[in-house]
């Protein structure tokens, strides 16, 4: 009797549920309106997603043409300085050129010159880069004998010369490339009497632009910055300037992040280098560094924190450029030789041999000399009770007495006394206690001068305040880039 109750529940269910809806003129209008309502539906995914990549596209084009934003913009010069301290600035090379006048050229085409160029070696003079070009001892002495050619007596490795030869091969121009800001450049004249050539020094001053990158350690902070299109030199202040608070060699962990707003240079409308950071953010492990560039009232340049405080501290924290630590402070460490238990009072860095060891931060030596077990030592007594203890150095560089300051080089990295291989042994005692140099508080230095603060607040304020907008722009372009993926 149950079941025939439920079969009579289930059959009047659907007579009265199902039935209506597939009778012929419900099923018809059913179907209208499934299809409209499939309709909508799709138009609206589609004109979501159009929104959505509208934004997208806005945002996008927001961040790309807002990180060459230009904080400050520097005319491009060219000072060329004559003899007499007359200056000429221009707008380019061409331009800069064409005001050294008529007696800067002799007579020969320059539109037809041959030129050689030459990167100078190791060992090269004036005289071996003519040979290597077919000119004689005669062009040499020519050149040499007027007072502007001292800068060919410095060339350095790696620097380049070019040479500007008539059809005949005779020496008409000869232009010395110090850097890509600076050259000498050498023109033969005749139209002054007893004199072959004539120089000018050429200096250029780029256009400055501001740009933003960011990254997201994954392995290495110069991969990362090689991905983010980071200039090298950029990358290498960036460590300098967190460099404090910061051991890159052993801190770095991957998700580690950074963010920089940095000067780029360039001259006729060509990007030649990377220039300083004006703002930056590291995030290490969770904590956040920021740091802002400011120059005093003096021009004297450094980087202090938003609140300004110097980002250098009284102290640095590892006294050279390291590859890794082979021995860290542990009192209970059975010694590497004598094989007992001996208290390691600091740490091992291991670097190859002959690498500059620098004094940890200002003091006075009161201790360079050689001993059986320490090899060649320095000890520093610094301010506020603090002594650095430098041993197994290869060479020492100063002397008992002697004054020395922050990343002064004290001597090199060696393996002297007793030493199982090439390291610096490095130890920090506070009122002649050992504390571990990696981990000890640091003393902070004192702020920037209230002389000074209203113009530090002035200049640095608008700095951080264009850091934090590319981090938020950048931040939700990829947001929205992630949701569309």
């Amino acid at each position: 009797m149950p079941q025939n109750r439920y079969h009579n529940a289930k059959q009047a269910y659907s007579i009265w549920s199902v039935r209506p809806f597939t009778s012929p003129p419900y099923t018809t209008v059913s179907l209208i309106y499934f299809k409209a309502y499939t309709a909508a539906l799709a138009y609206l995914k589609i004109y979501a997603t159009a929104l959505t990549y509208a934004v997208a596209i806005l945002v996008m084009i927001f961040y790309f043409s807002a990180e060459r934003a230009p904080i400050k913009r520097i005319t491009k010069d060219i000072t060329v300085s004559f003899g007499d301290g007359e200056k000429i600035k221009a707008e380019s090379d061409i331009l800069a050129l064409s005001f050294l006048g008529p007696e800067s050229f002799s007579d020969s085409n320059i539109e037809h010159l041959i030129w050689k160029d030459q990167t100078i070696k190791h060992g090269d003079n004036l005289s071996t880069i003519f040979q290597r070009s077919s000119l004689s001892a005669k062009d040499v002495l020519n050149l040499t004998s007027i007072p502007s050619s001292k800068p060919l007596l410095a060339m350095q490795p790696g620097q380049k010369i070019q040479l500007g030869l008539s059809p005949e091969g005779e020496l008409v121009q000869l232009k010395y490339i110090k850097s890509k800001l600076e050259f000498y450049l050498y023109v033969k004249t005749d139209q002054i009497e007893g004199v072959k050539f004539i120089g000018k020094h050429i200096i250029l001053s780029p256009e400055v632009i501001s740009t933003y990158r960011d990254a997201t350690i994954e392995d290495s902070l110069f991969l990362s910055g090689e991905g983010a299109h980071l200039p090298y030199s950029v990358t290498m202040e960036l460590a300098n300037i967190f460099g404090w608070d910061i051991d890159f060699a052993l801190d770095i962990r991957k998700g580690d992040s950074f963010f920089v707003l940095y000067e780029e240079k360039f001259l006729n409308g060509k990007k030649i280098d990377g220039g300083h950071i004006l703002a930056a953010e590291f995030v290490n492990q969770g904590r956040s560094f920021m740091a802002v560039r400011y120059s005093s009232g003096d021009g004297k340049a450094q980087y202090y924190t938003p609140e300004g405080y110097d980002m250098r501290k009284t102290f640095l924290r590892a006294p050279l450029d390291f590859t890794h630590i082979s021995s860290s402070f542990n009192l209970k460490r059975q010694h590497p030789i004598h094989k007992k238990i001996i208290a390691h009072r600091g740490v091992d860095y291991v670097a190859p041999r002959g690498t500059p060891i620098f004094a940890a931060g200002d003091g006075k030596i009161i201790a360079s000399s050689y001993s059986q077990a320490n090899g060649n030592y320095v000890f520093i007594q610094h301010s506020q009770g603090v002594t650095t203890k430098y041993l197994h150095l290869n060479k020492r560089k100063v002397e008992k007495g002697q004054k020395v300051t922050q990343k002064q080089i004290i001597g090199t990295l060696g393996s002297t006394g007793y030493a199982t291989g090439p390291h610096l042994h490095y130890e920090f005692l506070i009122n002649g206690v050992h504390r571990n140099p990696r981990t000890v508080t640091l003393p902070q230095v004192s702020p920037i001068k209230n002389s000074e603060r209203a113009r530090f607040e002035e200049l640095t304020k608008p700095l951080v305040a264009q850091l934090r907008s590319h981090q938020q722009t950048s931040q939700l372009a990829m947001i929205l880039t992630s949701s569309n993926n």
